[in-house]
């Protein structure tokens, strides 16, 4: 298959098929971890280097494995990765460590890593597969840190631990407060993907005429006054 450039790569992962905001994957770490905005961002961050690293070693591989024994090979090398950043996690980042707890070894069965495995880096030269990692790893980063910065501002009103006011609704850092942060976070970014698309396709139809225009009453307007002209 054709590699694409690393540019696009990126935009793919960060925008057009964000993890968490587009394709919904991985939800179990999003909804969990994000009870802060140090936490989302180790947590993606984290998985970002994994999605890398895997895709890097996978790509690699690819015309070596096996098609029988694709997907254990692949849980193989995603595991071999999370072990050393959870190593590292642990030597280096104690807190952050200690914060992540069980959803570290977790992300051997993100449904993201092995996504990106059996869908791009198994089919793609290890360049653009290191950067569709990449890509992937910073839009799921930008979700989660989003999230853990909407949850920890409105539950304990602060950010990044520093505080902003005092008070706060105490179920935005509990389990349901997650899915109302989701629901909220999913809805504006579909909202403001509706708007500018209908922006799009307005200024595409007053260019190619009424013909091709978006909005119906301005069609019917411009037939009739077509219609008129043609009659005088």
């Amino acid at each position: 298959m054709k590699d694409h450039s690393p540019a696009e790569r990126l935009y793919n992962g960060i925008i057009k098929e964000n993890p968490t905001f587009v394709m919904m994957l991985g939800m179990c770490p999003t909804l969990a971890v994000t009870t802060s905005a140090v936490n989302g961002l180790g947590m993606g961050l984290t998985t970002m280097v994994i999605l890398a690293m895997s895709n890097l070693m996978i790509s690699l591989l690819r015309k070596v494995i096996p098609d029988g024994v694709r997907m254990p090979a692949y849980i193989v090398v995603v595991a071999s990765f999370v072990t050393i950043v959870q190593f590292l996690l642990q030597g280096f980042l104690p807190f952050l460590y200690d914060s992540l707890g069980i959803y570290i070894p977790l992300i051997v069965v993100n449904c993201i890593i092995l996504g990106r495995a059996e869908a791009y880096a198994s089919k793609h030269g290890p360049v653009s597969s290191v950067f569709d990692g990449i890509g992937m790893g910073l839009g799921f980063t930008l979700g989660l840190t989003s999230i853990g910065i909407v949850r920890e501002l409105l539950g304990g009103g602060a950010i990044f631990g520093f505080q902003i006011f005092e008070g706060g609704a105490t179920i935005f850092v509990l389990a349901p407060g997650a899915f109302f942060v989701l629901a909220m976070l999913v809805a504006l970014q579909n909202k403001l993907k509706e708007g500018k698309q209908e922006k799009r396709q307005g200024t595409a139809g007053c260019a190619a005429g009424c013909a091709a225009c978006s909005n119906t009453l301005c069609s019917q307007a411009g037939t009739e006054d077509t219609a008129r002209k043609g009659g005088a």
